[in-house]
């Protein structure tokens, strides 16, 4: 199995649950805080393809709402806005080699610890 990235943007209840899940069960999973590493270009393209904008965006945090990210279907305008502003994805976004998850999706982590 390939090691579990975390990405984190913003502290919130979805990350608190994803760090309990592999915490209980002993899996050791890298954290990266998206205020302090920018995201790789394939990295993004990854979360592009697997979970598309939609799915990236907070659109649940107001300033998000708010940015003129969220009224654009341009997809290199959004990369580049979330590179400079990770602050405008959803959090937390969980990989495991290939596959990507965002939020809480414990029944799909159990599959990758299933998968081991």
């Amino acid at each position: 199995m390939a090691g579990i990235q975390m990405y984190v943007s913003k502290k919130n209840f979805d990350v608190q649950k994803a760090e309990r899940f592999f915490k209980e069960r002993r899996v050791v999973v890298q954290v990266m805080d998206l205020k302090k590493h920018k995201l790789g270009e394939r990295e993004l393209q990854l979360f592009l393809r697997t979970l598309g904008t939609d799915d990236m965006l907070d659109r649940e945090d107001k300033r998000v709402r708010e940015h003129p990210v969220c009224f654009t279907d341009q997809t290199d305008y959004i990369l580049s806005e979330i590179q400079e502003n990770p602050w405008l994805l959803r959090s937390p976004i969980l990989r495991c080699g290939n596959s990507v998850t965002v939020g809480n999706c414990p029944e799909e982590w159990q599959k990758w610890l299933a998968d081991k």
